[in-house]
């Protein structure tokens, strides 16, 4: 047996070499892990929609996964992340003898760091392609000049939006975007909707996930700002959408740049990737 550390700092057992069944409660690692070694998944929670042929037993929810089920999978690694995952089902799960990995991603940095450590150290997987492309996709964003100000509600009714210390606060701004409620003390404050029409973005991101705004349902309720309706996924999974989230937000920045909300000088980097790979 081998050990390994998580990002909480528990120990976990695992069998020497590649890990061969793999338990997901956490949807953007299952498309990662579905997209790397799909053979070697062997359960997902009933969330993980991608890829949407994916053809593995389903264990309810990130939230409330049905813990009887996972452990008669037999998974030699059941996979968390703090922000998706209780810290109960995780601890019930290893006092269950299962062994439970959990990372934590509140930045794009962290989510390269928790794809690469998983896959390659944990799992013991060679690296995919596609992780590769994401992690040069990404590499030349850190810098990026900010060329628009926006908002990404998660929620109505009551309303609630991305706040700091989140991913997707992180994935906007290295993308040139800057985030409105970025400076909020919550990571998903809830705000009036007429706050939210004045908070001054040039642009509010409506996601089809977790709330499923469409275009009967979210851009209604804003006077003043303007609306685009764009993948949940995009903005918040971390894996193979982040070459698409990359095309995604490339092409927000340059819709405000032919509105006039540009005034920054010099090429960006997110563009420049949208064009070599649009």
């Amino acid at each position: 047996m081998r050990a390994v550390v998580d990002d909480l700092g528990g120990e976990v057992l695992l069998p020497e070499g590649a890990v061969s069944r793999v338990v997901s409660l956490v949807p953007s690692l299952t498309e990662a892990l579905a997209a790397t070694r799909r053979e070697a998944l062997v359960g997902a929670t009933e969330w993980c929609t991608h890829p949407p042929d994916l053809q593995v037993p389903r264990v309810r929810g990130t939230k409330n996964p049905d813990r009887a089920a996972v452990g008669a999978l037999e998974p030699e690694l059941v996979v968390c992340v703090q922000e998706e995952n209780r810290e109960l089902d995780v601890r019930r799960l290893r006092d269950a003898g299962i062994p439970v990995w959990v990372g934590v991603v509140e930045s794009v940095e962290d989510a390269l760091r928790v794809l690469r450590t998983l896959l390659l150290d944990v799992l013991a997987w060679e690296e995919p392609a596609w992780l590769t492309e994401v992690g040069r996709r990404w590499a030349a964003t850190s810098e990026a000049p900010t060329r628009a100000r926006v908002a990404v509600p998660i929620w109505r009714d009551p309303w609630m939006v991305v706040g700091a210390r989140t991913y997707t606060t992180d994935l906007l701004r290295r993308a040139g975007l800057d985030n409105v409620y970025a400076g909020d003390e919550g990571r998903y404050p809830k705000v009036e909707v007429d706050e939210l029409d004045r908070a001054g973005a040039d642009v509010v991101l409506l996601p089809d996930e977790p709330y499923v705004f469409t275009a009967q349902d979210g851009p209604e309720a804003f006077t003043r700002s303007a609306t685009r309706l764009v993948s949940g996924r995009l903005l918040t999974w971390y894996g193979p959408a982040m070459v698409e989230a990359a095309d995604l937000l490339a092409s927000v920045r340059a819709d405000q740049r032919e509105e006039g909300t540009d005034t920054s000088s010099g090429g960006a980097a997110l563009d420049e990737m949208g064009r070599e790979h649009g």
